[in-house]
């Protein structure tokens, strides 16, 4: 699973994104600051998704040397919002157009979250 990171479009990476990120970077494991360089992320960002993903067994730390993996829930995770990704990048069929894909990012509303396309 590649999480799509074109950075032609700079915009704002919502929550699901940036913890699929992290996910992606621990598959074979790997320590805090690699995590935080290739999720280019701040170290108060970092340690607050560490905590999010841990609470969540999406992710676990190994104790030893301090290596955060991706756990089995956290591949699922990743299946999922893959999933959901390109499920909200496919044109629409019904009108016959063939256009190029376009970004979807998620937005919470309240206790909702709500697609949104990019402008």
């Amino acid at each position: 699973m590649n999480v799509d990171t074109n950075n032609d479009n700079p915009q704002r990476r919502d929550r699901l994104y940036i913890m699929a990120e992290i996910l992606e970077v621990t598959l074979e494991g790997a320590l805090k600051t690699q995590v935080m360089y290739r999720a280019n992320l701040s170290f108060a960002q970092l340690n607050h998704y560490l905590t999010v993903l841990i609470d969540l067994e999406l992710l676990e730390k190994k104790r030893e040397k301090a290596i955060y993996k991706t756990t089995t829930k956290g591949m699922r995770f990743l299946e999922s919002y893959k999933q959901i990704q390109e499920l909200l990048n496919k044109p629409n069929e019904n009108n016959g157009s063939k256009e190029e894909n376009h970004s979807v990012f998620l937005v919470k509303r309240g206790n909702h979250f709500i697609c949104k396309e990019a402008p």
